[in-house]
């Protein structure tokens, strides 16, 4: 089966219980989309659930960065993507977006993955035959643009005095 590049989920809908008290998609709930998109990918990887079971092996989060672009509500329905921007034999560098089904961007995601042996729990390295799945989405993800939203960081950005105003 080809890799689709970028990964897009299946279409999700918005549950009632996440909807905080100012009427929109509580921010929480961003991060279970993602998640949930996520989980697809690695299923796609050789990672998902019988992995953990008969294996012992699984996938933690690390370090996310969210931006929130555009509320969801309700009535919303979306697609989650997922481009795998980098790797090595122990980790995963993503990118994803959520996206409302008329193509509205609502948030993005860069996160960074651990594979990790259950046993310990600890850091290790993918077996050989999911390394191979990993490094085929690379391969394919490889031919996409580096998202603009990637690699972003946290700060305030601040207005700057010309060296010869008289404002103070």
């Amino acid at each position: 089966m080809p890799i689709p590049a970028p990964f897009v989920s299946r279409a999700m809908d918005i549950e009632k219980d996440w909807i905080d008290y100012n009427g929109h998609l509580n921010m929480a709930y961003y991060n279970v989309l993602f998640d949930r998109c996520s989980d697809e990918a690695f299923e796609r990887m050789g990672m998902g659930l019988d992995y953990v079971k008969q294996r012992r092996l699984t996938i933690y989060t690390a370090e996310v960065h969210v931006c929130y672009i555009q509320e969801l509500h309700l009535d919303h329905k979306v697609n989650v993507s997922f481009q795998l921007l980098d790797h090595d034999d122990k980790r995963l560098r993503a990118y994803q977006e959520i996206r409302h089904v008329d193509g509205w961007l609502a948030a993005t995601s860069e996160s960074l993955s651990l594979h990790v042996d259950m046993s310990g729990p600890k850091v290790a390295p993918f077996p050989a035959d999911v390394l191979a799945k990993v490094e085929a989405m690379r391969a394919t993800h490889a031919a996409l643009p580096m998202p603009e939203r990637a690699g972003r960081s946290i700060g305030i950005r601040r207005k700057t005095l010309e060296p010869h105003s008289d404002r103070r």
